[in-house]
């Protein structure tokens, strides 16, 4: 593949350049994580989730566009039906950077090693406890044992990095942060923190009582770890600090005490192919209509995503104490 055409490049109205692509390829999942969803889900027809096929061109669209990283999201992605193939035709594109994933763990163990052969380049695993009866109770479904098997599974298949994601929820895990970076550290991972945030109707629990700030946790990690500041990144909205006389880095990921939409450079792909400009925001644009009215000429669909940049939002408005702005669950939002 050629470079991409420098006036093809995606840059919004603000002037922020659009890099990375999020793609969600299901809103099902094999939990049911009380921050992403309600206990009792209504999941989408799977007539109105894109194909395999429709993904995969999507991505290929993106990378002409000058995307350089693509991260696969669902819901729990590793669920979806022959996804492999789709891992497979990602990561062959030339001008892709990154091909990464998100993901709960559950199903690494048989789809590890594919994804690595397959040019993943990167994991990301949701661990918020290691305590089985927290786990359970968090993932409402889940067993803390399927997932540490995952990380295993993962770093058997030669995954160099491989970070691990936890959402902080005051009087239900915020006192195991300690815990959570210790164990990344004795397995050589990577691990951030994620302040909670307010999309769909959840019912479980009041998202302002149970808030917990990056500032609240570095603040407890400083007591047990010398935290040092880097300026590295890994693309995404984290900001990292290194762990003293270690190789982990703890990345904070804060939607409500630091925002960063400043220097927003992503958007994201829903399974049923609205293209998000904005995670806590609304607007949108169907790619999935794009796709299927113009089955063989991509350059409609460039259209489409090109003309799309002229309605991103400058940032999100979160509010923890109202009613969500956004109702969508996050598992439909896309990871």
């Amino acid at each position: 593949m050629l470079n991409p055409d420098p006036e093809s490049a995606l840059i919004d109205r603000f002037g922020r350049r659009i890099t990375y692509v999020r793609l969600s390829v299901t809103d099902r999942c094999d939990l049911r994580c009380v921050y992403c969803m309600a206990e009792d889900m209504r999941f989408l027809p799977r007539a109105q989730v894109l194909t395999l096929e429709e993904i995969a061109r999507l991505g290929r669209c993106f990378v002409a566009l000058g995307v350089t990283k693509l991260r696969v999201t669902g819901g729990e992605p590793l669920v979806r039906r022959n996804v492999l193939w789709l891992f497979e035709q990602l990561g062959a594109l030339s001008g892709l950077h990154e091909l990464t994933l998100t993901t709960n763990g559950t199903q690494l163990p048989r789809l590890a090693a594919g994804l690595k052969a397959a040019g993943v380049t990167r994991l990301n695993i949701s661990l918020d406890s290691l305590r089985p009866e927290r786990f359970h109770a968090i993932t409402r479904l889940g067993e803390l044992r399927q997932t540490l098997d995952g990380i295993a599974a993962a770093q058997a298949a030669g995954f160099a990095r491989i970070k691990l994601n936890s959402v902080v929820l005051k009087h239900r895990n915020h006192d195991e942060v300690g815990d959570l970076v210790a164990f990344a550290m004795a397995k050589g991972l990577d691990i951030s923190f994620i302040e909670e945030m307010p999309l769909g109707v959840i019912g479980d629990h009041d998202r302002g009582e149970a808030f917990y700030s990056s500032a609240q946790i570095r603040a407890d990690l400083a007591a047990r770890f010398e935290l040092l500041p880097t300026t590295e990144t890994t693309g995404g909205p984290a900001r990292y600090w290194r762990v003293a006389g270690s190789a982990t880095r703890v990345g904070f990921i804060s939607p409500h005490s630091h925002n960063f939409c400043g220097d927003c450079n992503r958007v994201r792909v829903t399974a049923e192919g609205r293209l998000l400009l904005c995670l806590g925001q609304e607007y949108s644009v169907d790619l999935r209509r794009a796709l299927r009215a113009n089955p063989t000429d991509d350059e409609r669909v460039h259209h489409s995503i090109r003309q799309a940049m002229s309605i991103k939002p400058r940032g999100h408005d979160f509010d923890l104490h109202g009613q969500p702005i956004v109702f969508r669950h996050m598992n439909a939002t896309g990871g």
